[in-house]
């Protein structure tokens, strides 16, 4: 027992007395922690410059120009009667959308006839897209049931119930509260495998092969590591930028020491393959895009290639940021997770095993 706590403090050691394991492992999570959500403090993207073609100029026209105006979403940065002109303005990225309001508008709405009023926005950016739609549809409901009431008398046009949405995990559709819960726990999965890359690395340029109370030792210590910084996101960042959390608590608490231990196996594994720390930083620093990509967070697993998905679910990224998602964000039950806790559990069996192997047994033969 006194190796072990020996190697656990050395480890510690180690990784302050190199700044580039320090900076990696330690510092970047708290760098990620601020330089993320302060990306996205605005949450909202707003005021984005559209084109309003006006063909009929009417009082009903000018009205709904006005209303469109009002709105946070969108500015209106040029008002034509000519459809190519605006055509060519979203086209030269002066613009991400268009309001067509054609001559037969009022006769349209009047007689509840199909058609008129047309939104063309572009679809270069969703989130954009999204924003501009919501501008166009809250501003023009009302001045279009309005003008359609006028004539509630000499014609059966009702217009369409309104459609009203409500979030129910992310309350204020915010792009941050969106896409941060989701890169916490990449973050950490990353800066584990790179840190133990590197220092495993390291350890090897000098023939270096470990006794079991060293590997354990180096285990615990970057599984503590790994604890401190969930809990760090999950609880105090979380809560500093009011995003939501603290939907699972308990579920929460005993799922990080099993991500953790998975991470930790797969770092430790990544390691022994390793001849020099350099390497770690070759091979990662490229992947943590395809591994954001492929947990279903920016686009669904299901709607994947079979084999993409298949491959997605043999990583512990993918398992790992739902699993959280889930229990921070939605509050599911802890019991409808344990699948997902199970394959954590397998996936860090397996790898402590392979790493086990390749850095005490197999290293330790080599040496004889």
């Amino acid at each position: 027992m006194k190796k072990f706590w020996y190697h656990y403090c050395q480890t510690f050691k180690d990784i302050v007395k190199n700044s580039s394991i320090l900076t990696t492992v330690v510092l970047s999570v708290f760098f990620y922690s601020f330089f993320y959500p302060t990306a996205y403090k605005a949450e909202h993207a707003e005021s984005l410059p559209v084109v309003v073609v006006d063909e009929e100029q009417s009082p009903i026209t000018s009205k709904i120009i006005s209303k469109v105006s009002e709105s946070p979403n969108v500015k209106i940065v040029a008002i034509t009667g000519n459809f190519l002109e605006a055509e060519n303005m979203v086209r030269n990225q002066k613009a991400d959308g268009i309001l067509y309001l054609p001559d037969n508008l009022s006769n349209s709405i009047r007689r509840g006839e199909m058609g008129g009023i047309g939104l063309y926005i572009s679809t270069a950016y969703f989130l954009k897209t999204k924003e501009i739609g919501l501008g166009f549809a809250t501003a023009i409901e009302n001045i279009i049931q309005e003008h359609a009431q006028k004539f509630a008398e000499v014609t059966h046009f009702k217009p369409e119930l309104s459609i009203h949405q409500i979030p129910l995990f992310n309350t204020l559709s915010g792009y941050g509260s969106y896409v941060f819960p989701a890169v916490a726990p990449l973050i950490i999965h990353q800066t584990i495998v790179l840190g133990l890359g590197m220092l495993i690395g390291g350890y090897r340029e000098k023939n270096w092969w470990s006794t079991p109370s060293q590997f354990w030792g180096i285990f615990f210590s970057f599984f503590t590591i790994g604890c401190l910084g969930c809990f760090y996101l999950f609880g105090f960042i979380f809560w500093l930028n009011d995003y939501p959390h603290g939907g699972n608590f308990w579920g929460m608490l005993c799922a990080v020491p099993i991500f953790i231990s998975c991470v930790v196996a797969l770092g430790l594994l990544f390691g022994s393959v390793l001849d020099m720390s350099e390497r770690a930083g070759h091979f990662l620093v490229f992947t943590s895009i395809p591994l954001f990509l492929l947990t279903g967070t920016a686009w669904p697993l299901q709607a994947m290639p079979d084999w993409m998905h298949l491959f997605s679910l043999a990583l512990p990224s993918t398992h790992g940021v739902q699993l959280f998602i889930q229990l921070n964000q939605m509050g599911v039950p802890t019991l409808l997770v344990v699948p997902k806790l199970i394959i954590l559990a397998s996936m860090a069996t397996i790898f402590l095993s392979l790493a086990y192997y390749r850095l005490v047994i197999a290293s330790a033969k080599n040496q004889k």
